[in-house]
């Protein structure tokens, strides 16, 4: 079954959703298409649970109240309305049946199918999300006496929080080992006056303990809620061993206030944190997922999720039909326009797992994020893969006080929270700040800043896998890192004096649909020679992204290596061995592997798929289809920008740009 988004030249946006849903996108001044199609066994698994929650569609729009009196008619309660929908679709949830049974109930869907008004009604499979992060055995928690009097602090003062000199990631002075200056420079923004001010930050997770005293001031009430007990009280279920504080940690890590004698400080202190919990319960469905993504786009600037498919190094999952529904509206109408910012955890699979094989990391809509630890090495846990935009900072040093210390529940503070969970909500801070500095900003005007003011800085590969590598028009990159850490500073800077790129388009640039047999100790290769739809509505000039959607099988998925190279000679590994990865049956159908390393460059040319096993056995398979798709401008996106410094990322880019339009 296939998801699919159309769009017209008058920003209307049209969904025509099916059961399955990933990544494609046509942006035609403000208008997003959706092509993907993953088909149900590309979705490691069988749908062998099934919840108590029920996708009800009417045969046209009812209000709320109509959809209440039905539901209780058939002994269910009425959720509400899906996010995206168009008032004809509502989340039933039965009250009787249990969350989670191995078989459908074919009765209740009949009963409800027998009102005259109903059209259909979907019994929803419950699926696994995991929280990315490593958590200790026994909680490191600590108590400190709190005064709630804090005030505002002075321009180029640093943090009086006692917790402060703990938090390297925001000043790096070599604690524990360090390495002096490798941060996230955020002492940069603030001395700018720049805190994040008039930004809200949602965490979807576990929930927020929005009591706690160093969040409790920064707290939006009004953008919050919990969609695992539906109510507007988003507050953790309480556990014996803290499991539900991974929502909280992120939450100071975003907004915790400044100078109150209180654990941390935030990274965008002054900006504001809603509480969107939806991650505590037995089995996550489509329509929770998306009533997250969806809730409030208008008061909500940024979602942060710090979560995703089991990082087992054997799943390939992604986002089904509601839940993409929910992000390519948050993209295209969030933010009064302007597109929601969502920020995603890369995973914590470390080398035995790819996070292209995850399809809300690889996403095109959402900006994945991938940590280092103190002195600048990848995390042990860390993933790679060629969707990764850029990193900020986790633990995995083997000295515990380099973990990210931030609020823990019940009012304490913690040193350990940890994992690429830790990273997410440190970038979303950032972007907290680049929006009070401009609050024009769409989301793709994040991406370009992401891209242009991220650093090498001492970021590095401890096995040396992975090398910096320069792209077609000088940016550099790595499969591990994206394009660097996180700068604060730099992005402020930067966006005070931004100018939103031009249209974004999608060019299908071509397709080779005749299977080709991969075999073991030799690798195939495959071309696409495109003019990037020249002369076309959907001319691309000036890359952003690239999909590569390929359906493969082999006898042992694991062990396929696939590998794109553009025009201009740059090399992206879009599917890495995974050594945990046994599958001989689903194989890949339609999935969208997804790179960003050829950011900037002419796609005009020949593209090259390489396809190879890697593994000393006998392996075999094939490649059944590969179609190649460019995500870009027609029109240099910088020509409007005056670069502050000859040596900057933009001034290397614009000025390869120019040299290009010059031949």
């Amino acid at each position: 079954m296939v998801f699919v988004a159309w769009g017209n030249p008058s920003g209307l946006l049209m969904l025509l959703a099916f059961t399955l849903a990933l990544l494609f996108v046509i942006n035609v001044p403000s208008i997003s298409a959706n092509s993907g199609r993953v088909a149900p066994a590309t979705l490691n698994g069988r749908n062998d649970v099934f919840t108590s929650s029920f996708l009800v569609r009417f045969k046209r729009s009812v209000d709320n109240d109509f959809a209440k009196e039905v539901a209780t008619r058939y002994g269910f309660d009425n959720i509400g309305p899906l996010v995206g929908g168009n008032g004809n679709e509502y989340h039933f949830k039965h009250r009787t049946l249990p969350h989670g049974r191995s078989r459908r109930s074919i009765a209740h869907t009949r009963l409800l199918k027998s009102h005259p008004l109903i059209h259909t009604a979907i019994q929803q499979p419950g699926f696994k999300r995991v929280k990315r992060g490593l958590r200790p055995a026994i909680p490191a928690i600590h108590g400190l006496q709190f005064d709630d009097a804090y005030g505002t602090q002075p321009v180029g003062l640093e943090p009086t929080d006692p917790y402060f000199p703990l938090q390297w990631y925001l000043k790096n002075t070599g604690q524990n080992g360090g390495k002096i200056r490798l941060d996230l420079n955020v002492q940069a923004a603030w001395d700018q006056g720049i805190t994040g001010k008039n930004v809200t930050t949602a965490i979807m997770d576990d929930g927020v303990d929005y009591m706690h005293p160093d969040l409790k001031f920064n707290y939006n009430a009004e953008a919050s809620y919990d969609f695992s007990s539906n109510d507007p009280f988003p507050y953790p279920r309480y556990t014996d061993d803290w499991f539900n504080s991974h929502g909280t940690r992120c939450a100071g890590e975003v907004a915790a206030a400044r100078d109150n004698g209180i654990c941390g400080v935030g990274v965008a202190y002054d900006s504001k944190i809603a509480g969107i919990r939806m991650l505590d319960q037995p089995y996550m469905t489509d329509l929770i997922e998306a009533n997250s993504m969806g809730h409030e786009p208008h008061k909500i600037h940024i979602y942060s999720a710090s979560w995703g498919p089991t990082d087992d190094g054997k799943t390939v999952d992604g986002p089904r039909n509601a839940t993409m529904r929910a992000i390519v509206q948050g993209v295209n109408e969030g933010r009064n326009g302007l597109g929601n910012i969502y920020v995603w955890a890369s995973g914590d699979g470390g080398e035995e797992d790819d996070c292209n094989c995850d399809g809300y990391a690889a996403s095109m809509w959402t900006i994945s994020i991938n940590s280092a630890i103190n002195d600048g090495q990848n995390a042990h846990y860390d993933e790679s893969c060629s969707s990764t935009l850029a990193s900020t900072f986790s633990n995995g040093a083997k000295d515990p006080n380099t973990g990210v210390a931030t609020t823990d529940l019940y009012g304490k503070c913690t040193t350990t929270h940890s994992g690429t969970s830790a990273a997410a909500p440190e970038a979303a801070g950032v972007f907290a700040l680049a929006l009070e500095a401009n609050p024009s900003l769409t989301w793709r005007d994040i991406q370009h800043l992401t891209v242009l003011t991220s650093k090498r800085n001492s970021l590095f590969d401890a096995k040396n896998r992975f090398h910096w590598t320069m792209n077609g028009v000088g940016l550099e990159f790595n499969h591990l890192f994206g394009f660097g850490v996180l700068d604060a500073g730099a992005m402020v800077i930067l966006a005070k004096q931004w100018r939103s790129v031009p249209a974004r388009y999608h060019c299908e640039a071509g397709e080779i649909v005749e299977p080709q047999p991969i075999y073991t100790g030799r690798s195939i290769f495959l071309e696409i020679k495109t003019d990037s739809c020249k002369g076309t509505d959907t001319e691309v000039n000036y890359l952003e992204h690239v999909q590569a959607v390929i359906s493969a099988n082999a006898t042992r998925r694991g062990d396929l290596e696939l590998f794109l190279t553009s025009p201009l000679g740059t090399r992206s590994m879009i599917l890495s061995r995974r050594a945990n990865d046994d599958d001989h049956r689903d194989g890949f159908t339609k999935w969208p592997f997804m790179t960003t390393h050829s950011w900037g460059e002419y796609p005009h040319g020949t593209w090259k798929l390489e396809a190879r096993f890697n593994s000393p056995q006998a392996r075999s398979g094939w490649l059944l289809e590969w179609s190649l798709v460019l995500h870009g401008t027609k029109e240099a996106p910088y020509r409007t920008l005056s670069p502050a410094s000859p040596h900057s990322k933009l001034a290397i880019v614009k000025k390869a740009h120019e040299d290009r339009k010059m031949k």
